[in-house]
């Protein structure tokens, strides 16, 4: 069974659109795909554009609070028996879904993004939590948005992939942290056209299986997708993976039974005129998720 959840936040971001995510799939028949009867909403507070000078973050605590909030309602999920599957909004709803996990124990993510998300803030030159949501879920940077309910780090850098960077030389010269220099395992998208998709990710499964965690959860950035097919996102960069190589990986992801939840973020339906690409992001989640709809 799975629940949707709801979390059309762009406290990580701005309003661009991101947080009509939900709706714009929920129109593309992905309720009715996947059978789902229950969802659940998690509403966050309001954006603002002020940037804190403290923490170089914008809407630092916003962000603190909009994660609890929605770790509840993800945590209430799990415990149900159902399998959760968040739409966002932007990647900063990593947070409140890993703390969930968090509070029951030691988890695994395996984070599918072009980008690295993994600045340092005062590097980024946004201020936006979505630079940077993987540094901050893994115990990088401050203890606001990455200590929360003192459970720092929310999850351990060896149960980590990072699968699809394709920024590494943009992260560099604007004097990113870079993933490489820590434990956090990484398949940059060169890697993995040079090894191969479905032999990169049995490489990704295998040492996210092996670590000692009850299992992992799954994050999808909308521009992990090659960008010929998947221009509906705010931040844009050539390459990507196809959305056949998409349905390979999830289909071995889900295979593995220990996925314990799925979010997908940064779609922007208003860069998507016709819709047509919401209906193949709801052809992709219906591919991936029905061994769970049928649990």
């Amino acid at each position: 069974m799975i629940t949707l959840i709801e979390a059309p936040s762009v406290l990580g971001l701005r309003p661009t659109g991101v947080e009509q995510l939900p709706s714009a799939l929920r129109d593309a028949g992905l309720m009715e795909r996947l059978g789902i009867v229950h969802t659940e909403l998690a509403s966050p507070p309001p954006y603002n554009s002020y940037r804190d000078p403290a923490t170089h973050i914008l809407n630092a605590q916003s962000i603190a609070t909009y994660s609890t909030k929605l770790a509840n309602v993800v945590q209430a999920t799990l415990e149900s028996g159902s399998f959760p599957l968040v739409l966002g909004g932007d990647c900063s709803i990593i947070l409140g879904n890993i703390l969930a996990l968090k509070r029951k124990g030691r988890y695994g993510l395996l984070f599918l993004d072009g980008h690295a998300d993994f600045y340092q803030p005062t590097a980024s030159t946004t201020g936006e939590a979505a630079d940077m949501d993987l540094a901050l879920v893994s115990g990088h940077g401050p203890d606001i948005v990455t200590n929360l309910e003192g459970l720092k780090p929310l999850v351990q850098e060896d149960d980590i992939v990072q699968f699809g960077q394709r920024d590494r030389e943009e992260t560099i010269a604007d004097g990113s942290q870079q993933i490489a220099d820590t434990n956090i395992h990484l398949f940059e998208l060169a890697t993995i056209r040079k090894e191969g998709t479905k032999k990169s990710c049995e490489a990704a499964l295998a040492i996210l299986k092996q670590q000692p965690t009850k299992g992992f959860w799954v994050h999808i950035d909308a521009d992990v997708i090659n960008d010929d097919e998947m221009p509906a996102v705010d931040y844009r960069l050539p390459g990507g993976l196809t959305l056949d190589e998409m349905h390979t990986v999830l289909g071995q992801v889900i295979a593995t039974g220990h996925v314990k939840g799925l979010s997908l973020a940064i779609y922007n339906p208003l860069l998507d005129p016709d819709k047509k690409i919401a209906t193949k992001l709801v052809a992709l989640l219906t591919n991936t998720l029905q061994s769970v709809k049928n649990a």
